[in-house]
């Protein structure tokens, strides 16, 4: 623990994730800590964690990295969505130009069991150009930003699920479903049921409060088009969960301050 003289180390958290609220809700308590988790600010009522909270993005790798130097940052958490590489990669370049210590915090992939169909991709249009080949009524859960990839399948009919209203481009034939998770496993049963779904599209989160649509696709027999997460920038510690990363920052500041 620092002394009672030292200023609180400053650990900023980009966040957006239950994960990141689940982190700074552990950290924030601590009194010798200073916790700020930046969310992006593309949903329109996010869900706030503990502790100080900016809204927007930073400009960029050199954005951030100012803004670590300005804020006197002594620890960056990336604990975004696992496909928001973009930030991811920020990250990584902010914190190397700042000397910011850089941990990502990153929830574990689903992983097929037995009974799963699943149709693993590497991108949003290799998971446009499989599905006239699965079926026609599509369950997409890929968020609303991933439309413009499935507007040209207009042959196909959609079940669309975001927290957000989407805006086009998007499929022509399509329902919105707005909710957020956690959802039901007897929810995601009944919606494929309503539907007549017979496809499912997913990027692989990995969380557990959207899980249950996996297991609802596999009792129904219905195929999964899996996009695979983009890898994390190479070199950067990884977490898989909160307590990992509250272990994190309390070694690295349990170091620095034997030195």
């Amino acid at each position: 623990m620092p002394d009672a003289a030292r200023p609180p180390r400053h650990v900023l958290i980009l966040g957006g994730t239950t994960e990141a609220r689940r982190l700074a809700a552990a950290l924030t308590p601590e009194p010798s800590l200073r916790v700020t988790t930046s969310l992006a600010g593309r949903v329109a009522a996010p869900r706030l964690p503990d502790g100080e909270v900016r809204i927007g993005g930073f400009g960029g790798p050199e954005g951030l990295a100012r803004w670590l130097r300005a804020h006197a940052v002594d620890a960056l958490i990336d604990a975004t969505h696992p496909f928001a590489d973009t930030i991811s990669h920020n990250a990584a370049l902010a914190a190397a130009t700042a000397h910011v210590p850089l941990l990502a915090l990153r929830r574990p992939g689903w992983v097929p069991g037995p009974g799963d169909d699943w149709h693993q991709v590497t991108s949003l249009d290799e998971a446009a150009a499989a599905l006239p080949a699965l079926g026609t009524r599509i369950f997409l859960t890929t968020g609303r930003m991933s439309l413009a990839h499935f507007a040209h399948l207009t042959d196909l009919w959609f079940l669309v699920r975001s927290v957000d209203a989407p805006e086009p481009p998007h499929p022509p034939r399509m329902e919105v479903l707005l909710d957020r998770g956690p959802f039901t496993l007897e929810g995601e049963r009944e919606l494929l049921r309503e539907h007549r779904i017979d496809v499912l599209v997913t990027k692989d989160s990995g969380a557990a409060a959207t899980a249950a649509k996996l297991t609802a696709a596999r009792e129904a027999g219905v195929p999964v088009v899996v996009v695979r997460r983009p890898p994390l920038p190479e070199g950067v510690p990884v977490a898989a969960d909160p307590d990992e990363a509250v272990n994190w920052v309390r070694r690295l500041f349990s170091e620095a301050n034997a030195h």
